[in-house]
């Protein structure tokens, strides 16, 4: 089935075209330099780092992880961990870091630490006390940062003493690293911060023996034990997670003090030049927050925002932290937009949403924002009286700056993959592969919502003929399927290709629309997002009657798959044939921070959590159902499939389960992947016969 250079096949072994793409920029302070991750052509799976001299506009490779690792990846537990939250699939260097004037870097290979002269070129292994774990640099570049073991190590370069500044006092506490909840949920991948001078470092100590623990088997080798996991489902606890200063020369460590019963998690630290080091913390319903000021030297906190939201308030990338000025800077939502506040005062307009904070500087502060189009995202730089757009092309941007020079990384409808251009005029290459298919996609506002959508036809449609549709959404809070990036549609166009006309629509819960928009899924993931779709496929048909509303399918991946399960339960009338994809079936299944912030706490709002699970309406059931799910997820667990299809063997409902044995929340491999396409569309073909 399939072959070598089908469409399918090659988008996972391009890992969907991204092998070959620069990545993870760094810009030197004085701007002679941007230092990035990048595979060497887009048939390598190994990043190495490199430089870009932005005066030459030459490129030149520093570290070629082949030299340094000629055996397979050998990765710690703890980094597999991280990875799988980071949705990382590369192998090589997947990340490293420089200290504050990028004269040096270091990174792990295989649990190994090297660091790197930036100017020479020389790397050097140094020893570890066991397999490493986020190694960084503190600011002055002379000391190196580490977890083995559980313990956070610092190294100190000009002499090689290698130092634990905390130990775990139990088996299930660690040091230096995030915890489940916040490296899937909050986005906080770290779990130390060193000083300005590197003579302290802030961490967080994690105790995990609170939380329920729970065991993915590997069924296809009976003879492998359970992985155990420790896995904070709602209404559970969560781990116990403190923060300290520990001196990284000598003895000496200090609490950080503030009311952990109140405020259990911890969303972020931030540890800069302009001021004391910020900590961000959270209640458990996620409707108060405080960024919380912190003296080192004992611990005591002092509370600069209290801020409350009746229904919860979003965690955005970049903030909070301080300006040059010593001016505390939030996003917040205030009057229908989420709005950059730097100190008490909205620094920008009515209807600008703003996505992440890229960077503060004596200029102004570097934003990413959606203003009057959600799948457009700019790059901004706002000032106390002005706000002045700095990507020029229509499409999705980010952005990383220093030293005077900008890095743009752009995706648009006009060009595959991300353009890299700085702005002294250099463009940094990328390798990726093109994919053999050019989308051929129409962007669509629909609905009395105004809901985005995008629909693509296969590329030899002939206007007049009739196609079954299928709709191929994610559907829920936090993510994006419609954007003006030519890449995002893919494998719709692929589908499309196979007979369909295929519809993505994002509904009521996805960014970039405003706090309103986001907030009207609170405690009604069912009703919202499945209105939202419905009422997009009509609205989309009434003006493009090629649509078959008599042959409709629904397919999706994660809450994807949980809209496409739900959209054949609950709307049969509307929908014909679904594809659930590692579906979450039971909220009650699934992690304390994410599901508690939109649906509450269980003990508090059983009635939710029933009418948005989907285990009691298996007896509805009456289209084919296919129900794909990762044997190895340890983010949704295959439980949840294996429930619903429990429940829908004992109403009598026929329906399909494809169990994938070694897969996890991630796209399978390359053979398994194409033959998963392929089987679906066989499934769907014969379904909307």
């Amino acid at each position: 089935m399939g072959n070598e250079n089908s469409f399918p096949r090659r988008h996972a072994r391009t890992q969907r075209f991204t092998l070959g793409a620069p990545r993870t920029f760094t810009v030197a302070p004085d701007g002679s330099a941007v230092y990035f991750l990048r595979t060497a052509s887009a048939a390598g799976r190994a990043n190495g780092l490199w430089k870009f001299d932005t005066a030459a506009g030459t490129e030149a490779l520093l570290v070629d992880p082949a030299t340094l690792l000629t055996d397979p990846e050998d990765l710690p537990p703890e980094e597999r961990a991280r990875r799988e939250r980071t949705r990382e699939q590369a192998a090589g260097i997947v990340g490293y870091s420089t200290d504050a004037d990028a004269r040096q870097a270091v990174f792990a290979l295989s649990g190994r630490l090297f660091v790197v002269g930036l100017a020479t070129a020389a790397v050097r292994e140094l020893p570890a006390a066991g397999a490493v774990v986020d190694p960084r640099l503190d600011p002055t570049g002379r000391r190196v940062g580490y977890v083995a073991d559980g313990a956070l190590h610092v190294v100190d370069l000009a002499t090689g003493a290698d130092r634990v500044v905390a130990a775990p006092d139990g088996d299930d506490v660690t040091w230096g690293l995030a915890e489940f909840i916040a490296a899937e949920e909050m986005h906080r991948y770290r779990g130390y911060w060193f000083s300005p001078d590197g003579t302290r470092v802030l961490a967080a100590r994690v105790d995990n023996t609170p939380v329920r623990r729970w065991y993915i088997a590997d069924p296809a080798n009976p003879a492998t034990p359970a992985t155990e996991i420790a896995y904070p489902a709602a209404g559970t606890p969560n781990a116990t997670v403190t923060a300290s200063f520990l001196a990284t020369d000598g003895d000496g460590r200090v609490d950080v003090e503030w009311d952990r019963e109140a405020f259990p998690y911890l969303n972020t630290a931030v540890w800069s030049s302009h001021g004391r080091p910020l900590i961000q913390v959270q209640s458990r319903d996620q409707r108060r927050v405080l960024v919380l000021a912190v003296d080192p030297a004992t611990g005591a906190t002092e509370v600069l925002a209290d801020d409350t939201d009746p229904h919860w308030l979003e965690l955005v990338p970049g903030s909070p932290r301080w300006t040059p000025a010593g001016e505390l800077l939030r996003v917040l939502p205030v009057d229908g937009a989420n709005r950059l506040v730097v100190g008490d005062r909205p620094w920008t307009p009515d209807g600008f949403q703003v996505r992440s904070v890229l960077d503060a500087g004596e200029d102004g502060v570097l934003v990413t924002a959606s203003t009057d189009d959600p799948t457009r995202t700019h790059v901004f730089l706002v000032t106390a009286d002005d706000v002045r757009r700095l990507s020029t092309e229509d499409g999705v941007h980010g952005a990383v700056r220093g030293g005077g020079v900008l890095l743009l990384a752009s995706s648009g409808l006009d060009h595959f993959g991300v353009k890299v251009t700085t702005s002294t005029g250099g463009v940094i290459a990328n390798h990726a592969e093109e994919p053999g298919l050019t989308p051929r996609v129409t962007l669509l506002t629909a609905g009395e919502r105004d809901l985005r959508a995008a629909l693509l036809f296969p590329r030899d449609h002939v206007p007049g003929t009739k196609l079954p549709v299928l709709l191929d959404p994610y559907g829920g809070p936090h993510a994006q399927r419609v954007v003006a990036a030519r890449n995002a549609y893919l494998t719709s166009q692929w589908l499309a290709d196979q007979g369909f006309a295929v519809l993505v629509v994002d509904g009521r819960g996805t960014p970039g629309r405003g706090p309103a928009w986001e907030r009207d899924i609170a405690f009604d993931f069912a009703g919202a997002t499945l209105d939202d779709q419905v009422d997009a496929l009509h609205a989309v048909a009434a003006d493009h009657p090629d649509l078959d509303l008599a042959r409709v399918a629904i397919r999706g991946w994660s809450y994807g798959g949980y809209l496409a399960a739900l959209a054949v339960l609950r709307r049969p009338d509307v929908f014909h044939a679904g594809i659930a994809g590692a579906p979450v079936t039971d909220w009650s299944l699934y992690d304390t921070h994410y599901t508690e912030r939109y649906l509450g706490h269980p003990e508090e709002k059983p009635e939710v959590y029933e009418a948005n699970s989907l285990i009691a309406d298996a007896p509805k059931l009456e289209r084919p159902l296919m129900i794909v799910h990762g044997l190895a997820d340890d983010n949704v667990v295959a439980a949840h499939t294996l429930r619903l299809s429990s429940a829908l063997l004992a109403a009598g409902r026929p329906h399909t389960v494809l169990p994938l044995s070694g897969v996890t929340h991630m796209t399978p491999q390359e053979q398994v992947a194409e033959n998963l396409l392929l089987l679906q569309v066989d499934f769907l073909r014969t379904a909307l016969a």
